[in-house]
């Protein structure tokens, strides 16, 4: 089997190829242009490959997102949708990134970024592997804070919706939400909020 054919047989089992993966298995990243030009590969993104009959997937959007900004978190409104909390659709990818990080060129699909800085950015990510690719989304009860967090830009609304449907459908427990509202410094914002769930 020649390399070609060992990065095609790989992209059936990964989804999404990018020139780091190909180049990890000891393989020439050039082969994915050749590829590509041969019309065995599409490019979805910068830098990201994948087979052209490849099924898309629920959340072929967002492992594109992970795989094209490596230190990307899903948060906020996408976050939601990924655990299936409220009734938020966005439009754009919200993800969270640490600070001082250089912010990813513009491209499809929109990204709304959040910036953290050290435990809010660090605590409560989740890695859902996808067709053999990462997804890094941060937990429901971290969501739900930030949510509180980001009240300002995503609304108050958006917030309590997702606090009472974590709550309700048992996705979310009050030593969790008092954890991450610490570590997000939202417990005088949320406390009349989690004494109404609990009453």
């Amino acid at each position: 089997m020649n390399h070609s054919a060992q990065i095609l047989a790989f992209a059936r089992h990964r989804r999404v190829l990018r020139a780091a993966d190909v180049r990890q298995q000891g393989w020439s990243p050039q082969l994915l242009l050749s590829l590509h030009q041969a019309g065995k590969l599409q490019r979805v993104a910068r830098g990201l490959y994948s087979l052209p009959d490849a099924e898309i997937t629920e959340h072929q959007t967002l492992l594109e997102v992970c795989q094209r900004v490596p230190k990307a978190v899903l948060c906020l409104l996408s976050a939601l949708q990924f655990h299936g909390i409220g009734t938020q659709m966005p439009h754009e990818v919200w993800i969270a990134l640490p600070e001082a990080t250089q912010t990813p060129a513009p491209g499809y699909p929109t990204l709304r970024i959040a910036r953290l800085r050290g435990e809010a950015y660090s605590e409560g990510i989740q890695t859902v592997t996808d067709h053999g690719a990462p997804i890094r989304v941060y937990s429901v009860a971290k969501t739900v804070t930030d949510c509180f967090k980001f009240r300002n830009k995503i609304g108050l609304d958006v917030a309590l919706e997702a606090l009472k449907d974590a709550w309700h459908s048992r996705k979310v427990n009050m030593a969790e939400l008092h954890r991450f509202a610490k570590i997000n410094r939202v417990e005088r914002v949320m406390q009349p909020y989690l004494e109404a769930v609990l009453a």
